[in-house]
């Protein structure tokens, strides 16, 4: 009854500005304003509506579009303008100076770190975590002629594409869903590959060709999850997200986060990594790691352990090592020597 009564007085003391002045949102949410990033952050706020009757006001939830470097800069790999941070780091800022109370992202592009002063402790339910492929020309990479053109900023994609396909050739193809499926319509690349996931996200399943079974592709670690972040100590906010936190998405995460940074994971190495649930209720993880010319590939299946977070990063980071020590030392000092020293997913020295 307090509550109604505290409501009733508010509502009769602002009476006559009520119409006038914006009542401020109890949660704002930050997102890049690409159309998959907006779709993921309508998707964050439908769901605190549903499960919190105070969000489901009207103006109790803003939506705030962040700018960020990678949505700026399209014409250079993602590799060589900073990798992984690049579509997270300007959102963390907003977040940290309080424009934003909560940041929504796709966890394949948050980096292994997070700025001080911010939490990640939720993953709503996530994807399908497979990688589709669109073409007009042939229903599988291996339908395609020799020497076809195939476009694909990822080196994870590239690396697998070539070791089965060497005479193909992969180019550097980015900017948003859209924008590729219209260069791909345009005849620039006759095939292309795009996380499923996101597609589904963005209602265009119809333009697929085949979704690519995990033997052939496996998909970069954290695919198809979307995190949700706030502030260190923001109590309110962390009753939101843990509301929404699915726990079999945030445990399959952090193993494959684990093996990332076990393996010091950057934009520019060629690394793929999936757990799972598997059918006795334990965890089931693969991954992989290759050079980017698909020259080696080094590939582990499916080890196990107990469904938890600590047995999940442990798995994670065991993992690393194993395919550290498989993939020897010279393909592992090629790969950190293409890094030249940068590495999105440390954390910064300064």
């Amino acid at each position: 009854g307090a509550v109604v009564v505290a409501r009733a007085q508010e509502a009769s003391a602002g009476g006559a500005t009520q119409t006038s002045t914006k009542r401020t949102a109890l949660v704002k949410i930050g997102t890049r304003g690409s159309p998959l990033a907006l779709a993921q952050a309508y998707l964050t706020r439908d769901l605190l509506k549903q499960k919190h009757p105070e969000l489901s006001e009207d103006g109790a939830i803003e939506i705030k579009i962040i700018k960020t470097t990678g949505d700026k800069v399209l014409s250079q790999p993602l590799a060589d303008i900073g990798g992984k941070g690049l579509f997270t780091k300007e959102v963390d800022e907003a977040l940290l100076d309080g424009r934003v109370d909560i940041a929504v992202h796709s966890m394949k592009d948050v980096p292994t770190y997070l700025p001080k002063g911010t939490i990640l402790p939720c993953n709503l339910p996530r994807e399908d975590v497979r990688d589709a492929f669109i073409s007009p020309v042939g229903n599988s990479l291996a339908d395609l002629p020799e020497k076809s053109v195939i476009g694909s900023a990822s080196l994870r994609r590239r690396a697998q594409i070539l070791a089965k396909h060497p005479t193909f050739e992969v180019v550097n193809f980015r900017g948003n869903v859209q924008s590729r499926l219209r260069k791909l319509e345009e005849g620039d690349v006759t095939a292309t590959l795009l996380a499923y996931a996101g597609l589904r996200r963005l209602d265009l399943q119809d333009k697929i060709t085949a979704v690519l079974d995990l033997e052939e592709m496996l998909p970069a670690v954290a695919q198809g999850a979307i995190g949700i972040a706030c502030r260190e100590g923001d109590e309110p906010m962390m009753a939101y997200l843990d509301s929404l936190n699915h726990p079999d998405t945030y445990t399959a995460v952090l193993c494959e986060r684990a093996f990332l940074t076990a393996l010091d994971g950057s934009c520019r190495t060629p690394i793929a990594g999936h757990a799972l649930r598997g059918p006795e209720g334990n965890l089931v993880f693969s991954g992989l790691i290759a050079h980017p010319d698909g020259l080696e590939v080094h590939r582990i299946n499916d080890l196990s352990t107990s469904f938890d977070n600590d047995s999940a990063v442990l798995l994670g980071e065991e993992a690393g090592k194993m395919l550290k020590e498989k993939a020897g030392a010279t393909l592992m000092d090629f790969l950190n020597a293409e890094v030249e020293g940068f590495n999105p997913n440390q954390a910064p020295t300064k």
